[in-house]
């Protein structure tokens, strides 16, 4: 079934929202666990060699076709990781610690980002909005209850992974083409490249802390289809620049 969008007259027809570390505060707990991870591995091996850190990234990714994203993921990972550089030699007390910074992880506080709400708010009463964010299902449905935003996205979209292919199924189940579409996020990656590489819009709002995984991408610093929102309160701003540019475009 499709999902119609109103405002066809207008250039943009749907913004999207990225959640972690766009709307909530996500990286901060990861980079806990990390240093969590590396402590247990201190006794066994120089956790200050930086191929000890580089490693645990390395499993991540051979394991995301398998594991995915999330926190039970990174868990996952972690105690494959810990076997692996410890030839075996890791205990099963500091693999139950493993398990038990998962747990924590996924018990994490769920605080947004200051501006969030406001400019959400202020940009769904000209647009039709909403939220696509990845990782683990259970997880990522948790933290969007506890930060009540359902009131604000009607539409909610937990994807496995941020591809062109993704974004391409969504925007048909809106039955809209991709060049009136705009997807705001922190992760050049993930937010803005599939997109642009579709035809479509992205706002950029850099977070603190990226995930090293994300940092990799192809996104030009002057790329003429993304503008970059310093912070949340931003993004109002910056959606009547890409208004501008895409109904230059249209115009063109």
């Amino acid at each position: 079934m499709k999902t119609s969008t109103s405002g066809r007259g207008s250039a943009i027809g749907l913004v999207g929202f990225d959640g972690d570390d766009t709307l909530w505060k996500s990286e901060d707990y990861y980079r806990k666990a990390e240093q969590d991870y590396l402590d247990l591995l201190s006794h066994y091996i120089d956790v200050h060699d930086t191929r000890t850190a580089r490693h645990l990234l390395d499993v991540q990714r051979r394991n995301l076709a398998l594991f995915g994203y999330g926190v039970k993921a990174m868990t996952l990972s972690m105690i494959e990781a810990a076997i692996e550089i410890t030839d075996s030699r890791v205990s099963a007390k500091h693999i139950q610690r493993m398990l038990d910074i998962g747990h924590d992880t996924l018990r994490h506080p769920v605080e947004l980002i200051d501006g969030v709400r406001e400019s959400v708010a202020k940009i769904a009463e000209d647009h039709p909005v909403v939220l696509i964010t990845k990782g683990d299902l259970f997880h990522q449905e948790a933290k969007i209850k506890v930060a009540q935003l359902h009131d604000l996205f009607p539409r909610i979209e937990i994807v496995s992974e941020k591809d062109p292919e993704t974004y391409a199924r969504v925007l048909a189940e809106f039955d809209l083409p991709i060049n009136q579409f705009v997807m705001v996020g922190n992760s050049l990656r993930s937010d803005i490249e599939p997109v642009v590489t579709l035809g479509g819009w992205g706002v950029h709002t850099p977070y603190a802390v990226t995930w090293a995984h994300e940092t990799e991408h192809g996104v030009a610093d002057d790329e003429p289809r993304m503008v970059t929102a310093d912070t949340a309160w931003d993004w109002p701003a910056a959606l009547q620049a890409i208004e501008a540019k895409a109904a230059s475009a249209r115009g063109a």
